[in-house]
């Protein structure tokens, strides 16, 4: 079985809604929307798996907001806010390693950004707003 069938049968079994898929690229878009998860990007780029989810647009740049975000990394347990390329989109990463990677690992990556939505919730809808 490759990576990413074990990858994909690992979100099957978390119940993730996969609602978009490219096998050729070895990517999923998947969805809990209970947890917050929604477009979750699911990447298998061997040797690692690349999780991204699209936060908000940076329609106000900031200090504060750069400041805020660079504190909440330091409490995130797994991933961290990060900038595209273009600087304008706040986005959830978190990179694993696939060859050691188990539904406990996957789990606790994605239980981390629900959580950081939940927590954080206000304030990111603050900063989409600003």
């Amino acid at each position: 079985m490759s990576n990413f069938e074990k990858v994909k049968g690992y979100l099957r079994e978390l119940e993730y809604d996969i609602t978009f898929e490219d096998a050729s690229e070895e990517l999923v878009m998947v969805e809990k929307e209970d947890e917050g998860i929604k477009n979750l990007m699911v990447d298998c780029e061997d040797p690692i798996i690349i999780l991204e989810q699209f936060l908000f647009n940076v329609n106000n740049e900031s200090q504060d907001l750069y400041k805020s975000l660079l504190r909440k990394n330091r409490e995130i347990v797994h991933g961290a806010f990060v900038l595209d390329d273009t600087g304008k989109k706040v986005l959830f990463r978190d990179t694993l390693q696939l060859e050691n990677l188990d539904l406990n690992e996957l789990e606790g990556s994605i239980n981390s950004l629900s959580l950081l939505l939940s927590e954080y919730y206000n304030e990111l809808i603050g900063f989409a707003k600003a």
